[in-house]
């Protein structure tokens, strides 16, 4: 299972960008597909979350409106469209696939998830 983020840059505050992640290996539409960053000096925390086939998406309450989980199935891919970037945003980003239930604690913890990718970095200048 491959899992592999991309996207990351710098961005001044205010601006914009969007991640992608591409998987391969595993039967993607069966998969909970989720975000996790982790800042420099601290631990690696849930942005957000989509389900398999709904659409259903849940989100940080830090990033909740300013920041858009999507996924498809047919290409294997997912995306997280990031807007209104702050520097506490700054973070290394992995995307991560979740084979459990869709439920309030599992789809938000990292526990639950089983393959992760490598990360990509978001800078976020002030």
């Amino acid at each position: 299972v491959q899992l592999q983020a991309s996207g990351g840059g710098t961005v001044q505050a205010g601006g914009s960008l969007r991640l992608s992640c591409a998987a391969s290996g595993l039967t993607f539409s069966s998969y909970i597909m989720g975000w996790f960053r982790q800042a420099p000096g601290k631990e690696r925390e849930f942005v957000a979350a989509i389900s398999r086939s709904t659409g259903i998406t849940t989100y940080a309450d830090s990033v909740k409106g300013r920041f858009t989980i999507s996924r498809d199935n047919s290409k294997n891919t997912m995306a997280l469209q990031m807007n209104s970037l702050k520097p506490e945003d700054t973070a290394v980003y992995f995307c991560a696939a979740n084979g459990g239930q869709w439920r309030s604690t599992t789809r938000v913890s990292e526990r639950y998830y089983d393959y992760w990718g490598k990360g990509t970095q978001v800078t976020v200048s002030s």
